[in-house]
């Protein structure tokens, strides 16, 4: 065993490594008796394709380069394809990213068939254009139903969302005309309509400014008409203090609706608007994405569902009796996708030692297998993080959840005395979660010595309702107090070096980081990523309309406390900052924009602390492209190096300004 400082441990696991793995399925769905997925691309400019796994097995990309299936619907996107069979047909649609039209496809067919993809919406340039998710294909009446949105000016909040039909026969590829509305723009903000088994009725969620869909959303009912229009919308669930992530029917019954509801204070399931299995856990999430799933009705009465701290378990609930029997198997996450064929369900799920797989479960056996995107050593796993669940106490005695990933490697260990440093990473959201997975990026630091510590802060999901809430008027204040209440007692109890902490955070993550930097005498360095930096900005147009007003709840109206925006904004006391920080920004991020990051280094200039800023072209909110992670991922090394006096070998050196 050889005995080298931490943070100079060789390791396999190096930046390019971490970013061909990064990414995962994403949006499972079946095709006849075939499975499909997206799956991420970062070697490719950070596509997305289409995969199809064929019934002997075998798996293809559907759809070669520059295909890029991915929807920008309120940005995040959403479920972006559907596919059918019929009399043999295999008919797809799906959204492509650089025009975001949505286009009709079918594999197989050849060229001197039509083979390649066509469009079937048209290009609008006002604005954002036109945006598509949640197709669904409806053969018998020649048409696709999706969520609209539809820009109207040049502004951000410019927009309108509806439900709407776009036929299949390609009227509507010039022509918006073409295009069938389903529903007025009275709501700001819908999902994907959901048709009852007769087809008869259809029931979506629905919510409007100043909520966000995990504070207040309704359940909306209209009958569909014999012509396929919606007749009278009513609401019969939720409203502003329930939070309904999704909804659907039972398939024995055109009348009898299921869906995920918070009023207990839990993300429970309800069946006919009685709880089926109330529990002090969750069944649903943060609906940041169109399209995400917790459950899935079966044709026997059953339901699929994704249930626990984060509903990461996958199991089979009988909504008859209540009972509920997990799948076995190594997997600690599964993400809020889920699709179901007679006794089979599939979604994507992942454990510490295994990356998100494409995971199929028999529902009459219990037996659970990879089907898909198989998890595959690319080092010996001795040398993956091994994570250690933890509640800290925070301010006050409340409670803060906690990962830590420790310093591992096989082959090596530190001087004895020597303490190492540790990184906090703030996730984003807020209103979201660290998940319990491999993630070689957290192995990138671990297996040369440096230590990871994911905070679910207060506000943070898988925790109840309250523990949401805690952030309410609070952002800036909680978040940041909770990640110091973290770093702090690892080093109380010896585990982190007090003089080498960091921060590391992305989106409201980086927002986080970059608070605790001017305020927090915690932290040596940081690491701030696309941020949200200014929030009169950010309230006043600087971002997407679905987020435009989340500091509403978040810190409070701004009519209402404008001096508290100035107070929590980093932007204001950039002169504060006194520790080095690398600063990683996307040059076309439309959520936190880079104007924010140059407005913060305008006013850090007056009083300038050590730093680097990279911009990068081509990348939006959230990296994709294999390159831009190496850069941000050796860049963050060494700014630790630097600060913590680390010697980690064969990393190109982070030229620091002042």
């Amino acid at each position: 065993m050889q005995v080298l400082p931490y943070g100079s441990w060789p390791s396999p696991i190096d930046a390019r490594l971490a970013a061909a793995h990064d990414g995962r399925p994403e949006y499972v769905g079946f095709v006849g008796d075939e499975v499909w997925w997206t799956a991420p691309r970062p070697a490719e400019n950070g596509r997305r394709t289409l995969v199809r796994r064929r019934a002997d097995g075998t798996q293809e990309s559907v759809l070669p380069a520059p295909w890029n299936v991915r929807s920008r619907v309120v940005e995040y996107g959403g479920q972006p394809w559907a596919g059918v069979v019929r009399e043999g047909r295999l008919l797809v649609v799906f959204v492509h990213f650089a025009d975001q039209r949505l286009y009709v496809y079918e594999p197989g067919s050849g060229p001197e068939a039509g083979g390649e993809p066509r469009p079937l919406t048209p290009v609008s340039s006002v604005g954002g254009g036109l945006r598509w998710a949640e197709p669904q294909l409806l053969l018998d009446r020649g048409e696709v139903w999706c969520v609209l949105e539809e820009f109207t000016g040049a502004g951000p909040t410019d927009v309108r969302r509806v439900l709407a039909a776009v036929p299949l026969d390609g009227s509507a590829a010039d022509d918006r005309a073409a295009v069938r509305e389903l529903t007025d723009d009275s709501r700001r903000f819908v999902t994907g309509a959901r048709l009852s088994p007769d087809g008869r009725r259809a029931a979506w969620l629905a919510w409007d400014h100043p909520l966000m869909p995990w504070e207040g959303t309704e359940v909306v009912v209209a009958e569909v008409t014999e012509e396929g229009a919606l007749g009278d919308a009513r609401v019969v669930a939720g409203g502003p203090r329930e939070s309904i992530a999704q909804v659907d029917w039972m398939p024995s019954t055109g009348d009898c609706l299921l869906y995920t509801s918070d009023r207990s204070g839990w993300w429970n399931l309800y069946r006919d608007h009685q709880p089926v299995c109330p529990r002090d856990e969750e069944f649903g999430g943060a609906l940041w994405k169109l399209g995400q799933r917790w459950f899935a009705p079966l044709e026997n009465g059953l339901v699929a569902v994704l249930h626990g701290r984060g509903a990461s378990a996958l199991g089979i609930l009988d909504p008859q009796t209540g009972v509920l029997v997990d799948a076995a198997g190594p997997w600690t996450e599964c993400a809020a996708t889920l699709a179901v064929h007679g006794e089979r369900v599939v979604t994507v799920a992942a454990g510490p030692r295994s990356a998100y797989e494409v995971v199929e479960l028999d529902a009459r056996t219990g037996r659970a297998r990879v089907i898909g995107a198989a998890h595959e050593d690319a080092v010996d796993p001795a040398h993956y993080p091994e994570p250690r669940i933890r509640t800290f106490a925070g301010p006050d005695g409340r409670d803060v959840h906690a990962h830590v990933y420790p310093p591992h490697h096989p082959g090596v260990v530190a001087p004895g005395a020597e303490l190492p440093p540790y990184v906090v990473w703030a996730h984003g959201g807020p209103t979201d979660r660290a998940p319990l997975v491999l993630d070689l990026e957290i192995a990138y630091f671990t297996s040369r010595g440096i230590g990871v510590v994911e905070v679910d802060y207060g506000g943070s999901t898988g925790y109840g309702r309250e523990y949401r809430e805690r952030l309410r008027g609070q952002w800036g204040v909680v978040d940041v107090e909770d990640c110091a209440a973290v770093a702090l007692a690892l080093a109380a109890e010896g585990v982190a070096d007090r003089e080498r902490l960091a921060i590391r955070g992305g989106s409201a993550g980086g927002w986080t980081a970059a608070v605790s930097l001017t305020g927090a005498d915690v932290y040596a360095c940081g690491t701030i990523r696309y941020p949200v930096l200014d929030l009169v900005g950010w309230a006043t147009g600087e971002t997407h309309d679905f987020e435009s007003r989340y500091p509403d709840s978040l810190v409070g109206p701004l009519a209402e406390v404008p001096d508290r925006y100035a107070e929590r904004s980093p932007v204001e006391h950039a002169d504060r900052i006194t520790v080095p920080f690398l600063l990683l920004q996307g040059l076309d991020d439309v959520i936190c924009p880079p104007v924010q990051c140059e407005r913060f280094l305008e006013r850090l200039a007056e009083r300038p602390a050590p730093h680097a800023y990279l911009a990068f072209e081509g990348e939006g909110h959230g990296f994709r492209q294999a390159a831009t992670t190496v850069r941000a991922l050796e860049a963050e090394l060494s700014l630790y190096a630097q600060v913590f006096g680390l010697r980690p070998p064969g990393i190109p050196r982070l030229e620091l300004v002042q």
